[in-house]
C-alpha cells in the first residue's frame, strides 16, 4: 500500500475481497477486451472482413494487460478508452485495425458497466440470502422466550426475542424480493453506435439492417445477457442505476434498523454481538464492550442511503442522447454504493450469526415491569372474584403510580408487593407468580415466528439453497 496516496477505507478495511475485484481496474479492463473480442467474432460471423488469425491474437494477448502503458497513453490522448485501444494494440499489431471497429466508447464503458452491475448483485444476493438464513435459525431458537416490548422507547406489551427477529427478517425478505426484480432489469446496453442509432454498423454492413440487430444479439448473447435495450441514447437508461441503488439502498436502511435495535439492546445487557477475546471496547476505558461492529453499520448504511441521491440526480440530468458530466459521479457511485452496502452485509453477516442473547436480564427487565403491563388482567381475575371492578381499578391506579414514584426515585419497583399486601386483591395473591409469567402476555408471537418462517422465509431459502453458506469477512 502506497502510504502517501488517499486509500479508500471501502477497499483497504471494509469490503470483501469478491466485491473488491469485481470493481477492480483488472476486471474493468479484461472486460473492455472481452467485449472487443465479442465485438470482432460477431462482425466477423455476419461477414465483415475480419480474419480468424486476428481474433486469435486478441483471444491470446487477452490479459496481457498493461496498465502503465495505457495511462502514459491516456495522459497524451486524454481519452481512457483510446488509451487501452493503444496499449492493447501496442501487442496485437495484427489486430489493431480491427478493434473497436464501428463503436464508441460507451460499447465497452457502459456495457461494462452493466456486467459489473450484474455481477455485484450476484454477491450481494448471496451475502443477502445468508443473513436471512442465520436470522431465520436465531428467530426460531428465541421464538418464545419472552421480551419487554417498547414503543417510542417506552416499556409497552411483552412481545419475545424471536418475534422481534422476525421484523428485521421480513425487511430483508422483501429486499432479496426487490433484488431479484431487480436483477431481471439489468439488460445489456448492446451494439448501438454512438447516439444508439447504430448508423456506424449500418455503414459496415451496408445497410444490411438484418445483419447489424443480429450482430446486437450475437455480441448481448456471448457477454451473457439474456437481453439488451430496445432503444438508448449514446448510453443506457441511467434510471436502472437507481433501480439498482434503490435496491441497496433499502438493504442498507434495513441493515441500519437492525443495528440500530441492536445497540438500544445492548445498551440494556439483553443481546450483544459477538466479541472477540482479545477485543478492545475503549482505550480508555478497559470494561467497555461497544457494539462496534453494529455502530460501523449504521455508519456504512447511511453512506449507502444518501448516495442513492446521486444516481436519481443522474438520471434526472442526462441531455438529449447523452451528456458527459454523469461520467465522474458514477464512478463513484455506482462503485462505492455496492462496495458500502457489500461492507454493511459482511459485518450483518458476521453480528447475525454470533448474537449472544442473555436470557436472565431480558427476564429482569421484563419482570420489573410485568406488574404494570398485567393490571388489567390482575383486575379481571380479581373481579372474578368477586371484587368491586371501579374499587379495584382505583387502587391499581393509586399503587402504580406510588411504584413509579419509587422508581423515579432510584429505587426497584415495589407494585408486586404492594399488590400482593393489598386486602382487595387477597383473592389472587397466592397466583402472581403465575399470573406474573411474561409468557401469558406475548399473544402469539412464538406461533407468529413458526408461521413466518413456514410460509415465507424457508420457501424462499429453499429457492435460493445454493447461495446460502456465504461468511462475512470483517478484517478491522
Amino acid at each position: 500500500m502506497d502510504a502517501t496516496t488517499y486509500q479508500s477505507p471501502l477497499g483497504s478495511r471494509y469490503a470483501s475481497q469478491a466485491m473488491r475485484e469485481n470493481f477492480s481496474d483488472r476486471k474493468k479492463f479484461l472486460t473492455w477486451r472481452d467485449l472487443w473480442i465479442a465485438l470482432a467474432e460477431s462482425e466477423r460471423e455476419l461477414g465483415l472482413a475480419i480474419r480468424e488469425d486476428q481474433i486469435a491474437e486478441l483471444k491470446a494477448k487477452r490479459e496481457h494487460l498493461d496498465l502503465e502503458l495505457a495511462a502514459r497513453y491516456e495522459r497524451e490522448l486524454r481519452h481512457d478508452v483510446m488509451a487501452h485501444i493503444h496499449a492493447w494494440g501496442d501487442v496485437c499489431p495484427t489486430a489493431r485495425p480491427i478493434i473497436h471497429l464501428g463503436a464508441t466508447s460507451c460499447f465497452v464503458g457502459d456495457n461494462t458497466d452493466l456486467v459489473l452491475l450484474r455481477d455485484g448483485l450476484v454477491l450481494i444476493q448471496r451475502q443477502l440470502v445468508t443473513v436471512i438464513s442465520q436470522l431465520a435459525a436465531f428467530a426460531r431458537e428465541w421464538r418464545e422466550l419472552p421480551t419487554l416490548g417498547f414503543t417510542h422507547y417506552q416499556p409497552a406489551q411483552a412481545t419475545t426475542v424471536g418475534k422481534r427477529a422476525c421484523l428485521w427478517l421480513q425487511d430483508l425478505v422483501h429486499d432479496l424480493e426487490d433484488l431479484v426484480h431487480v436483477q431481471g432489469m439489468v439488460r445489456f446496453r448492446g451494439v448501438k453506435g454512438t447516439t444508439g442509432t447504430q448508423a456506424s454498423f449500418m455503414e459496415l454492413f451496408e445497410g444490411d439492417s438484418g445483419k447489424v440487430r443480429a450482430l446486437d444479439e450475437k455480441v448481448t448473447a456471448k457477454m451473457g445477457f439474456a437481453r439488451c435495450f430496445g432503444v438508448t441514447g449514446q448510453t443506457y437508461p441511467r434510471q436502472l442505476d437507481f433501480r439498482v441503488g434503490q435496491v441497496l439502498s433499502s438493504i442498507a436502511q434495513s441493515a441500519h434498523k437492525f443495528a440500530t435495535d441492536l445497540r438500544l439492546l445492548a445498551h440494556k445487557r439483553e443481546l450483544e454481538e459477538p466479541f472477540g477475546k482479545a477485543q478492545i471496547g475503549s482505550s480508555a476505558m478497559p470494561w467497555k464492550r461497544n457494539p462496534m461492529r453494529s455502530e460501523r453499520i449504521c455508519a456504512l448504511a447511511r453512506f449507502v442511503i444518501e448516495t442513492l441521491g446521486n444516481t436519481a440526480h443522474t438520471a434526472a440530468n442526462q441531455w438529449l442522447e447523452r451528456t458527459l458530466d454523469d461520467s465522474a459521479n458514477r464512478r463513484l457511485a455506482l462503485a462505492e454504493m455496492f462496495l458500502a452496502t457489500d461492507s454493511v452485509l459482511n459485518l450483518y453477516l458476521d453480528v447475525s450469526g454470533g448474537l449472544v442473547v442473555h436470557p436472565a436480564v431480558v427476564q429482569k427487565h421484563l419482570d420489573a415491569e410485568l406488574p404494570f403491563l398485567a393490571t388489567e388482567q390482575l383486575m379481571m381475575e380479581a373481579v372474578k372474584a368477586g371484587g368491586d371492578r371501579q374499587d379495584l381499578h382505583e387502587r391499581i391506579r393509586v399503587h402504580s403510580h406510588a411504584a413509579a414514584a419509587e422508581i423515579k426515585a432510584g429505587r426497584d419497583s415495589d407494585l408486586r408487593a404492594r399488590l400482593a399486601g393489598d386486602p382487595a386483591f387477597a383473592a389472587v395473591a397466592g397466583r402472581l407468580d403465575d399470573l406474573l409469567d411474561g409468557s401469558r402476555y406475548v399473544g402469539r408471537a412464538p406461533q407468529q415466528v413458526l408461521e413466518f418462517l413456514t410460509e415465507e422465509v424457508e420457501p424462499l431459502l429453499e429457492r435460493h439453497r445454493d447461495l446460502v453458506g456465504v461468511q462475512g469477512e470483517v478484517r478491522v
